[in-house]
């Protein structure tokens, strides 16, 4: 019965170090994945555009692989395409620079760490962790830079069409509900006229209105109040996603449209600082405008204005 148990020992024995060797050797494979996607993103950066990053597997870091190249085949085309263009992408591509360094070289040292063969099991859950949201966060970063850059280039049609104002509104609060209560605040919609209507895309004006509700959320605490509401002008239709949050310093409201902005009241945040700017550019793009009113302390009010539909 004893040499069972040691046969049942080693064996346990064998099969863990057998996993902790599979582990450490698929973290250096992925480590030396992320250090060549980080230089030929740094060959990006000095101008490279050609430059492209393997990406012919299946798996997370693959397909932002693949993304990352889209963005940099949009940025040459748009460079192409237009002479004024070259002074936008160098400023395009240093924030892009500044920004992908920072978690890629995160992404590096945490795959670091788990090719020790020291590592304990929370360890390994620990930085497995770090690591997924480091990919998540590269993730969200190029949808966004690739999405503004597309708008830029006005590589994308817009399937202008008239859309029911209190439907648009109604599908973008439902998807912060949740959030909204879990977080202890109030997200009200206030429905006007059902039957007013506005010439947009609704799937691009949909995400403008939950990148606004979205920001409300990032910038107000428990109790406080977003509200989302619409109202028809004479010369248009207003909707209004306001809050009850921290407000935005004066010295800041010139600058939030602008792409990596970040307010020093913002640090503490989770964004990235293109929420607003792909805001402005879906509503330029939808034939509207956007602007804000806001006060420290008493929180701020996002307005869009929109074409009506004419019966």
């Amino acid at each position: 019965m004893d040499n069972i148990y040691l046969y049942l020992f080693i064996l346990s024995v064998v099969l863990l170090i057998g996993v902790i060797i599979t582990f450490v050797i698929h973290n250096h494979k992925q480590n030396q994945l992320i250090d060549e996607a980080d230089r030929i993103v740094n060959r990006m950066i000095r101008g490279e555009l050609d430059e492209r990053i393997e990406c012919n597997k299946e798996g997370r870091l693959y397909r932002l692989f693949h993304d990352i190249n889209s963005l940099a085949a949009i940025l040459g085309a748009h460079a192409d395409n237009e002479e004024k263009s070259k002074e936008f992408l160098k400023s395009t591509i240093q924030d892009i620079s500044h920004q992908l360094k920072t978690p890629i070289s995160a992404l590096s040292i945490y795959n670091e760490v788990l090719s020790s063969p020291d590592n304990d099991d929370e360890t390994i859950r620990r930085f497995n962790s770090l690591s997924e949201q480091e990919i998540t966060r590269l993730e969200n970063l190029v949808q966004s830079l690739l999405k503004i850059t597309k708008l830029d280039a006005m590589s994308i049609n817009m399937d202008i069409q008239e859309v029911k104002v209190s439907e648009l509104l109604k599908d973008s609060v439902g998807r912060f509900e949740y959030r909204a209560s879990k977080e202890g605040k109030i997200l009200r919609f206030i429905e006007g006229n059902p039957e007013c209507s506005v010439l947009c895309d609704r799937i691009w004006m949909g995400e403008a209105i939950d990148n606004l509700i979205k920001n409300a959320l990032d910038h107000t605490n428990d109790t406080d109040v977003i509200s989302v509401s619409y109202k028809e002008l004479q010369t248009g239709v207003e909707i209004a996603v306001c809050d009850t949050g921290s407000g935005i310093d004066e010295e800041d409201i010139y600058y939030i449209f602008k792409r990596f902005y970040r307010s020093k009241k913002a640090s503490d945040t989770t964004g990235i600082g293109l929420g607003l700017p792909l805001v402005k550019a879906i509503v330029e793009n939808n034939m509207g405008t956007v602007e804000v009113e806001s006060t420290v302390g008493d929180g701020s009010c996002f307005r869009l204005f929109l074409q009506k539909c004419r019966k």
